[in-house]
Formats: C-alpha cells, structure tokens, sequence
C-alpha cells in the first residue's frame, strides 16, 4: 500500500479471550468495521493496542492479523517499539515482512537518552528496513519528550519521514514547519488537540475513538478538509467529552469499557491494568448515551 498516511488513523486495540491470549478473530473483526466505517488507516500496536505488554510472538502475532485483514486496503501504521535497539529492528523487519506500509517507534529507555543515542537508535532501524518509518513523540508513556529540534534532525535519516506528535500542544508543529518546511508529514496523536492541529494543518489525527464514534471523527476531518469550520466546531465539541474521558482514564480502560457497553466484550484488560470502577464507567454510560451510541 503506497497511498500517502492522511486522514483519522486508527488505532485498534488488542483483544483478549478470558484465558488472556491475544483474540486474533475478534482482532479481525474490529479493524473491518473500522475499515468499513471509513478510516483512512489502520495503526495497530499503539498504546490502545497495549503494545508493552505484549510478548513479541504476541506483538507478530497482531502486526500478522491486522494487516492481513486490511488487505492493502488502507495504510498500515505498526508500533515496533521496544527497550532495545536490536529488539525494534527485530519488529520493525518483521512488520516490514508481514506487508505494513510503515512502522511507528516511540523511543522506550530505563535511562533517559542522550541525543546520541536517539539518533542512532533510529538510524539503526532506518537502515534495518525500506518502508516509512514515524517518530513517535509521547512524554507521558514513553518517558522522554523529543524536542522540535531532536524530532527535525531524526527526520534527515533516510525513511524516518513522519512524526507523530502526542503532547497536546500545536507549537510544536509549527516549530517542525519552521524547522522542516511546510510540507512536514506531521500527525496529531491528541484527541483534545484534534480541531486545533487538523486547522493548523496536520495530515492526519491518530486516534482510538474510531472504535465508538468513527462517523465523528470522520466528519471533522472532512469538515477541516472542505474549509468549513463552523461545522468542524461543532462536530469537535460534541465529541469533546468522550475524547476527553479515553484521555483521562487511559486509553485501554476506556475503550475496553465503551465496547462492553456497546456489546463486545474485548476481553480482560492485561495485568496490572484493571477495568474503570463503577463511577467511571456510569459516567461513560452518560456520554456514549449524549452521542446517541447507547440508548437513553
């Protein structure tokens, strides 16, 4: 699949049967109604997709199902990240081997990184592989925030040609644009953030709420796309809520739960994560029934 990264890509999450070994059936089935819905691509083994607490056949496992089921039908995005360097170069050949259109790496370390060592870690992998690759950028799960600058010298390696940026804050992107010029492949990984950076000119808004309100999400792209912003307003602030609540309570918990309300259970979540208590998920009950996915 050689069709440019654009558009809502999204990012499934990994299902479990109640024995805990990853669903590969229900796996399948959520990334066709996802496809089915519209999504611009599909990005597995993010954070929704629990990827670092998978074990690496697990981890192949799903990179194999996810993009044998999308079919070259849209882009594949898969999360290859790891501790290691020579691990991420493991998973990124094997993504390149399963047919994933690119690979995304968010930088994973005990000790913080000097800049040296980003750059070569990325510079390994780049020259491990031949399809795009995206520098993850997400200081609240993987630890170490990218500068602007750091994120504009990791994009001279040869095929590290996107970033996805996770902090919420669109300085950033307009810091990369200054940086890299205007044609930057910059992805909002903010759903709170996804009017603002999709105005300012993101290509895409990578998101785990295609799994309950695709038709949202899909409207406010293609309303930012068409110029009209009004109508982007409104479609953003009426699925701001939701968008608020996965942020806040982690994106497994909340979707997890938003299913099971919808009717498909996904699964236990993967230890030491646990279910929303009670409060919470009554108070996405609320919301999903606000958005007219549950009935009053």
């Amino acid at each position: 699949m050689n069709a440019p990264l654009r558009g809502i890509v999204a990012y499934p999450i990994t299902p479990f049967t109640e024995s805990g070994r990853v669903d590969d059936h229900l796996l399948g089935d959520i990334v066709e109604k996802m496809i089915q819905a519209g999504v611009h691509a599909l990005a597995p083994l993010g954070s929704t997709g629990v990827l670092p607490y998978l074990s690496d056949d697990e981890r192949e496992a799903v990179a194999e199902t996810v993009v044998k089921r999308v079919n070259n039908r849209v882009p594949t995005l898969v999360g290859v990240s790891s501790l290691t360097t020579e691990r991420t170069v493991h998973h990124a050949r094997h993504a390149e081997k399963s047919g994933a259109s690119a690979v995304m790496i968010i930088p994973m370390s005990y000790w913080r990184l000097t800049d040296r060592e980003l750059v070569a870690h990325f510079d390994a992998v780049a020259k491990a592989i031949s399809i795009p690759i995206a520098v993850y950028n997400n200081p609240a799960t993987g630890g170490l925030d990218l500068s602007p600058d750091m994120i504009a010298r990791l994009l001279r390696i040869p095929n590290v040609t996107m970033v996805k940026e996770s902090t919420g804050d669109v300085n950033r992107m307009h810091r990369l644009v200054r940086l890299c010029g205007d044609d930057v492949a910059f992805y909002n990984g903010s759903n709170p953030l996804a009017l603002a950076a999709l105005v300012a000119g993101a290509r895409g808004w990578c998101t785990a709420a295609p799994h309950v309100i695709p038709k949202l999400n899909l409207e406010l792209h293609d309303a930012v796309a068409r110029g009209d912003l009004n109508a982007a307003r409104a479609v953003f602030y009426r699925q701001l809520p939701f968008l608020q609540f996965i942020v806040a309570h982690g994106l497994p918990r909340a979707i997890s739960a938003a299913l099971e309300l919808m009717g498909t259970r996904v699964g236990p979540l993967r230890a030491p994560l646990q279910p929303l208590d009670p409060e919470q998920r009554d108070e996405l009950r609320r919301i999903l029934v606000e958005l007219e996915v549950l009935p009053s």
